[in-house]
């Protein structure tokens, strides 16, 4: 069986052609990351939503016009890699473009499945072609399953618009941690990922170009990539050739990036939106790293939260942050 579905964009055919296919456009209405080898023969790989990844390989491409790539999933039995065809045709039109996706080689229920998944991220296309912001996929919200790894990418998923957002004028602001501007921060994030993926075996490569939040979304996603395939029961590398559980560093990744997030958003006067279900997993993370990183330097004292504070503003002051912003009730 097969799927179609058209929708009108109101930008140009090469625009449109963007949209659908490279990673930084990509995550801001139907992905968390996206690699992309954008050739015939080319593989990519899109974590659609956390815990679930779409890979395959580009069949053809007609740039501004067609693209046409293998469907699946990591881990299905029913559907893997590569098992369904997908076909994405761009035409012009008044106003802009018609985008029009033929989903083929599917059984009757994946139709319904895939159906229902690409209403859905084509109503957000439309609203990023439209206005320039598709707003957080509520999809990404709570991962079916809840790891270290798809914390992560729920983490990083929040993350994303409060990096989208920051301006120049922010680089200076002091953040909640007191040794960071935002500028500082993100520098030890970049600093950060790149230990964690070290810690993994994987080596996490700052592209040192384009926005800030490719810069962080792909040095995460290579981090969490790499955390992949690690054996949370066994042991991985730790600072100055020590071995620490591999369990135990795991957990940093989502926490580094949930808290660092929320600074960035505290500084730059926004608000870091996850689940509460994401923040209670983050907390019993961090009940396992901060008391030894406090030990270490690496967390102040705990400090008392509003009582009108969120889970999220809680986990903070659990961290030794103190707000500098009013509580959010989000």
């Amino acid at each position: 069986m097969s799927f179609t579905k058209t929708a009108h964009l109101p930008v140009t055919p090469d625009e449109a052609f963007a949209l659908v296919t490279e990673p930084e456009r990509l995550r801001r209405w139907q992905t968390v990351s996206a690699v992309v080898d954008l050739r015939a023969g080319g593989d990519y790989r899109w974590t659609v939503t956390p815990g679930h990844v779409a890979a395959g390989t580009f069949r053809e491409l007609e740039p501004g016009r067609r693209v046409v790539f293998g469907w699946g999933w990591e881990g299905s039995d029913e559907l893997p890699p590569d098992a369904s065809t997908v076909t994405v045709t761009i035409e012009a039109a008044e106003g802009g473009s018609t985008v029009t996706l033929v989903h083929e080689g599917l059984s009757a229920e994946q139709a319904a499945m895939h159906a229902e998944g690409w209403n859905h991220y084509f109503d957000r296309l439309q609203r990023l072609a439209a206005t320039g912001d598709a707003g957080r996929d509520d999809w990404s919200n709570v991962p079916a399953e809840m790891t270290p790894v798809t914390v992560a990418e729920a983490a990083l998923a929040g993350l994303q618009p409060v990096l989208r957002a920051l301006t120049d004028t922010d680089r200076s602001k002091q953040t909640p941690c007191d040794d960071f501007t935002c500028h500082e921060l993100v520098e030890h994030l970049f600093a950060s990922l790149e230990q964690l993926g070290a810690m993994a075996g994987t080596t996490v490569v700052n592209p040192e170009q384009g926005s800030l939040e490719n810069r962080v979304s792909v040095m995460a996603a290579q981090a969490i990539d790499g955390w992949l395939s690690v054996d949370l029961e066994g042991t991985v590398p730790g600072p100055g050739g020590s071995e620490m559980p591999a369990a135990f560093a795991a957990s940093i990744l989502p926490v580094e990036l949930a808290l660092h997030g929320w600074d960035l958003a505290q500084a730059s006067g926004q608000t870091l939106v996850l689940s509460d279900e994401v923040v209670a997993y983050l907390r019993t993370l961090a009940e396992g790293l901060v008391p030894a990183g406090r030990e270490s330097g690496s967390f102040a004292a705990e400090v008392g939260a509003h009582d009108d504070a969120s889970p999220l503003d809680r986990l903070a002051a659990f961290s030794g942050r103190t707000p500098l912003l009013a509580p959010s009730t989000i």
